[in-house]
């Protein structure tokens, strides 16, 4: 399962994404939008929009803190990681 996190420092949503990522032990790459203006393209490209954070669950993109959509795309994405196998 590839998790990718775009976000910005001084956004708490992003902070909470992060600490709750960590607590699930889930691996995950992180892109600092003002260190990278490509990853901002990436995001924008993928999400239509510059609200942060945003992540990618296996092409599941999810814009905002939202743990209900965040679990149900973890969820999808075990579950075709063990189909795969």
């Amino acid at each position: 399962m590839d998790i990718i996190i775009y976000t910005i420092v001084a956004c708490p949503w992003c902070d909470k994404l992060r600490d709750w990522l960590k607590k699930k032990n889930l691996a995950f790459k992180e892109f600092d939008l003002k260190e990278s203006p490509s990853a901002r393209d990436d995001m924008l490209e993928k999400s239509n929009q510059l609200a942060t954070p945003v992540t990618d669950i296996d092409g599941e993109i999810i814009v905002g803190f939202d743990v209900e959509h965040l679990e149900i795309a973890i969820e999808k994405a075990k579950a075709k990681e063990f189909i795969q196998q």
